[in-house]
């Protein structure tokens, strides 16, 4: 006999986790199917975020970066560090333990909301009397029936044509995240957040570590004036970054893989690696949802096709997250799951796509939300840019990190906030300020009349909202 309940979530990540405790709070009787496993078996609910991607993927930073700091900057503080080594494997078990630490605690939440956890596949059987009907297929196969459907299945790594991931030597996301021992020399195809992230955490623990990357222009898509001071960063780093190449054939060798490229000259060349990880976007997974079954609408790139409130093709089918429209971040995923719940509960659900942040956390750490330098020009949008470097902030003296800046971007006119970029130290936390000046649409002026802490890395954002109006005060 099937189960029956108000909302039924499908998939357990960032987005699909937070639906159902939303749902459950506000008085929906709801399930959560989830299909991930730890090593022994058992559910690991989290989706990518939690088991291959922002959470273990920030730990192997942390470690790396302690690593680095006692090898190349402890000296400056007076400590004395000889003979340090990195135990991989240590690393590793402990960004395990993060990991683990992550799933138990979302076990705990539906437990604490009364969320009935499935661990298992979802996918969808018929449209039936009262929703739709779902199975669940794992370890212990339930029929459930739910009123309201909310796929949450969030997305796979993308592979090269011709070139599966082993896992081995041909590495996605999940791969990069379990490398045993640190490489002797490490390539990377595509310079996004994956690349640069697992980059950085490899070159810190001694790898020879070369980017190779199809655009001409290093991160596109964050302004222009801070992807080049980044770059700047990471070329003195010794990550060594190739713009421009076009990627021929990858094969495997007894040693490793061979890459055969083009580079931005037209001239042929080849990289041999130990280990070649691929991170050049990802894809929605929508693999055994039977979408077909209920006549579920998918785009030509297997998305899930939702109006602007998530809103499927299908009555009372909701999708979220990697899976539909939009940036493939947990954050957002998150914000579309809490307003998917409340739109079902009659409320009106809030998604600001434009107030979105987006990070990347290598070292110095990438922030930016709203609109670019380069945008606003193509849009032919006057505005006024305020910057100010931390090279002049009291606090970043204090840390010993004293790269990059923050960028301030208003409207000429009104004086509204229309971006804020930052690269720096902790960038991924000072970009909050940012996300809630702009949701009030504040002006440059707003911040800059803020009181901020001294000393701290946040003046440095009063200081560039100054700066757009040329009245820096410390520098």
């Amino acid at each position: 006999m099937s189960k029956q309940f108000d909302v039924i979530v499908i998939g357990g990540g960032p987005g699909g986790y937070i639906a159902a405790i939303r749902a459950a709070q506000l008085g929906f009787n709801t399930a959560c199917i989830d299909e991930w496993k730890n090593g022994k078996g058992g559910p690991a609910p989290g989706g990518t975020c939690t088991n291959v991607g922002c959470i273990p993927s920030k730990a192997l930073l942390q470690s790396s970066e302690h690593f680095e700091h006692a090898n190349k900057h402890f000296a400056e503080h007076g400590i004395t560090a000889t003979d340090v080594k990195m135990d991989v494997a240590k690393m590793l078990a402990r960004k395990d333990g993060v990991v683990k630490q992550n799933n138990d605690g979302i076990l705990y939440l539906f437990k604490k909301n009364k969320v009935s956890f499935f661990h298992g596949r979802g996918s969808f059987v018929k449209a039936a009397e009262g929703g739709y009907e779902i199975k669940v297929a794992g370890a212990a196969e339930a029929t459930l029936v739910g009123k309201h459907i909310i796929v949450a299945t969030g997305s796979n790594a993308r592979q090269l044509p011709g070139v599966p991931f082993d896992e081995e030597t041909v590495l996605s996301n999940d791969g990069a995240l379990r490398v045993g021992a640190v490489p002797k020399t490490l390539a990377l195809i595509g310079s996004g957040v994956i690349g640069l992230e697992m980059g950085s955490v490899w070159r810190r623990l001694g790898a020879d570590v070369t980017i190779l990357e199809g655009l001409p222009t290093f991160l596109g898509a964050v302004d222009e004036q801070i992807a080049k001071e980044a770059k700047k960063a990471f070329d003195k780093q010794g990550l060594k970054v190739e713009l421009g190449v076009k990627v021929g054939e990858v094969a495997k060798t007894g040693a490793g893989v061979s890459i055969a490229y083009t580079d931005a000259k037209g001239e042929a060349k080849k990289l041999d690696a130990d280990k070649l990880i691929v991170s050049i976007g990802r894809v929605p997974n929508t693999i055994g949802l039977n979408a077909e079954a209920v006549g579920l609408k998918l785009d030509e790139r297997g998305a899930i096709v939702v109006d602007d409130e998530c809103k499927t093709s299908l009555p009372n089918v909701w999708a979220v997250g990697d899976v539909v429209r939009g940036p493939m971040l947990a954050h957002k995923a998150e914000e579309e799951g809490v307003a998917v719940a409340e739109r079902i509960a009659g409320q009106h659900g809030h998604v600001n796509f434009n107030t979105i942040p987006w990070v990347i956390y290598t070292s110095p750490e990438i922030a930016w939300v709203g609109r670019t330098e380069q945008q606003l020009k193509a849009d032919g949008v006057k505005y006024k840019a305020g910057t100010f470097p931390f090279l002049a902030n009291g606090r970043a003296r204090a840390l010993g990190d004293t790269t990059g800046m923050v960028k301030f971007l208003a409207d000429a006119t009104t004086d509204e906030i229309l971006g804020v970029h930052i690269v720096g130290p902790m960038a991924s936390e000072l970009i909050s300020e940012a996300v809630v000046a702009m949701e009030f649409k504040a002006s440059a002026e707003d911040i800059a009349r803020i009181c901020h802490a001294h000393p701290s890395l946040s003046e440095a954002t009063k200081e560039a909202a100054l700066a757009v109006d040329k009245r820096t005060l410390n520098f």
